[in-house]
């Protein structure tokens, strides 16, 4: 981190005179006390178990100082809020740094996105990204105090699952570059409608400055909440950037942009998948990274775990695990994607769909919803859930269809598909993450 307590002081605001301890030279900053290091600066946080409970821990593995809500006999910090207080700090030492930021948010595709343009831009620069899923109000900040001290562009994920979110974080990063990639369903509980959603997603651009790129797709949703003063590109059918000979295979896709001469590749499918790749690839040009290198690094671009990623089942089929998580949105593309793939001679195209979580009152109609996504290419389909049993119902004459209640007839459900799955067969599984469809996943594969 490169800081030292009093400089820490000396931004933020404290309640405590500092200057009575040494001028510490820190390390890092930890809210795990089992991470902590000697000469690191403890956080300790209100969550489940309260974070002051571990100051000593802390203190006795090597910490220097901690934040501290109530005055201490240690070396501390004393601030009202340790997460307000460790917000402050990040957006100081990011400023202090003087990185250049680019942020990524949507309802789909952002953690892909995240990693396509951390990979082109790693090219070229010194590169660090949001690690795993630490894209919220104390991952943010904690990514940003962790970036090694020669980075020079840093990639931000930034999610949210009440409105607020992103212009909190926002305001922290304050990113030179913007990137919306889709404004889906996701967390609709919370937020009611799919216009709040895009307002949310929007407040991206709240900590921006004038000269900022914002990167948005070509939807009428968002047209209220665009900002004014950002340069807005956008991206689709019939948008600023859009995606030409688009070439869809079992395990790749091939493609042209409007603004690149060459055509790219990428050893992934699912035509979502060449979006993100051409919005990294945009991101990319306007950093000055060149054509070659932005189709040398996607050709051997690697998702993260769970995402559209092909597995080989303990027989031989192919799996199409998906199960990362779950919207209509998202289901309905990968089916899309699913049905147009050619399937392996002989064999079956299956699929398993499972509950799509907080999706608000209407919950029940959009999975019901998903029946238009259900072409006749597919040979079985098994449904694992309570809300999908609308669709269930929907489908209650249809051979193809086997219905299992959620967690009540899982080892049924892993059974049946054991029997099912033939060597030549090809099986998609898609839902959300307390779904458990991982488990799922490595049953097939012989790895549980």
């Amino acid at each position: 981190m490169k800081l030292t307590l009093h400089e820490i002081a000396r931004h933020i605001v404290v309640q405590n005179d500092v200057t009575v301890y040494p001028d510490y030279q820190l390390q890092n900053i930890e809210f795990d006390s089992r991470k902590i290091s000697p000469g690191d600066l403890f956080l300790p946080l209100r969550g489940n178990r309260n974070g002051h409970d571990f100051i000593e821990v802390a203190l006795k593995k090597g910490a220097l100082a901690t934040f501290s809500e109530k005055p201490l006999e240690t070396p501390h910090l004393l601030v009202d809020d340790c997460l307000t207080a460790f917000q402050q700090l990040s957006k100081y030492y990011l400023e202090k740094m003087q990185v250049d930021v680019i942020a990524v948010t949507g309802s789909n595709g952002k953690t892909t996105t995240k990693d396509m343009i951390h990979r082109l831009l790693a090219t070229t620069y010194k590169t660090y990204k949001t690690q795993g899923n630490y894209n919220n109000e104390i991952g943010l900040p904690y990514t940003i105090c962790h970036m090694p001290e020669d980075t020079e562009k840093l990639v931000l994920e930034m999610g949210q699952d009440r409105l607020g979110d992103i212009q909190l974080l926002s305001e922290i990063a304050k990113p030179n570059i913007a990137v919306v990639t889709l404004i889906g369903e996701a967390h609709l509980e919370f937020f009611g409608t799919r216009d709040k959603i895009a307002q949310g997603k929007l407040q991206i651009a709240d900590g921006m400055d004038r000269k900022g790129l914002l990167l948005v797709p070509d939807d009428p949703i968002i047209s209220p909440y665009l900002p004014t003063e950002q340069q807005i590109v956008t991206f689709g059918e019939s948008a600023d950037l859009y995606l030409v000979d688009l070439v869809e295979a079992k395990d790749s896709l091939s493609f042209k942009t409007n603004f690149l001469e060459l055509s790219l590749t990428l050893p992934v499918t699912g035509k979502y998948n060449a979006t993100n790749a051409m919005l990294a690839a945009y991101v990319a040009t306007v950093c000055g990274i060149s054509q070659e290198k932005i189709k040398e690094a996607l050709s051997q671009m690697v998702l993260s775990r769970n995402r559209t990623e092909w597995k080989t089942a303990k027989n031989g089929a192919d799996i199409l695990s998906d199960v990362y998580n779950a919207n209509p949105t998202a289901m309905h593309l990968i089916l899309e994607t699913f049905s147009s793939i050619p399937r392996n001679a002989g064999g079956q195209k299956i699929v398993l769909l499972a509950d799509m979580k907080e999706l608000g009152p209407d919950s029940l109609k959009m999975h019901a919803d998903l029946y238009h996504a259900l072409t006749n290419e597919l040979d079985a389909i098994f449904l694992y859930g309570t809300d999908i049993k609308t669709l269930a119902d929907y489908l209650a004459e249809d051979p193809r269809v086997k219905y299992y209640v959620e967690t009540e007839q899982f080892d049924q459900l892993k059974r049946d598909l054991n029997a099912k799955l033939q060597a030549k067969d090809q099986i998609l599984i898609k839902g959300s993450r307390s779904m458990k469809l991982d488990e799922v996943v490595e049953d097939l594969e012989g790895l549980s």
